[in-house]
């Protein structure tokens, strides 16, 4: 790997700061991206150089446009791209699209986050890896009994969970069978 001397965060706020002050203390020339809305905010000047991001959008989206990101480290001349948390930070698409620019990104590769973004696919990783892990069943299928067969092989109470997303939303605990 090649040594980093430019640095853009693709961040805002506290987590930008923190970044762009370890980079600045490794000697890493640093990039923030801002939205019209941050102009003012901190990160901004904390940085070597700042640049508008996503201009005519709304802040969130602003942050989370790929396309003008890669744009700007283009012209700054990146070497790598560290996304902070949250954003843009576990989206496969956003590693795959760096790297397409010959940009390192500070995380994991996107075939990764795809797989590790898929809780049964991520499960499959783990018990390959011997990794223990608590009892629970794959994808689950579209018939009621084949589902209802399932639970009862796992054992009540069940946490019931989606395979993508989710961040503790729409987890429901299920107690026993009820018709």
């Amino acid at each position: 790997m090649r040594k980093i001397k430019c640095l853009l965060v693709a961040n805002r706020s506290e987590i930008a700061i923190r970044v762009l002050r370890a980079a600045s203390e490794m000697g890493i020339r640093t990039v923030a991206i801002f939205s019209n809305e941050d102009r003012f905010a901190l990160h901004r000047f904390k940085a070597d150089e700042s640049y508008l991001v996503g201009t005519d959008k709304k802040p969130i989206q602003a942050y989370l446009d790929i396309d003008d990101i890669i744009r700007i480290a283009k012209e700054a001349n990146v070497d790598a791209i560290h996304p902070g948390y949250g954003f843009l930070s576990e989206n496969p698409d956003f590693a795959d699209a760096c790297v397409k620019a010959g940009i390192a990104f500070i995380g994991p590769k996107g075939a990764v986050m795809r797989t590790l973004g898929n809780k049964v696919a991520a499960r499959e990783v783990a018990i390959k890896a011997g990794v223990p892990v608590v009892p629970a069943t794959g994808a689950l299928p579209d018939d009621i009994a084949g589902a209802r067969k399932l639970a009862a092989e796992v054992g009540y109470p069940l946490m019931l969970k989606a395979s993508w997303g989710g961040g503790g939303r729409g987890m429901r605990v299920i107690e026993t069978w009820r018709r």
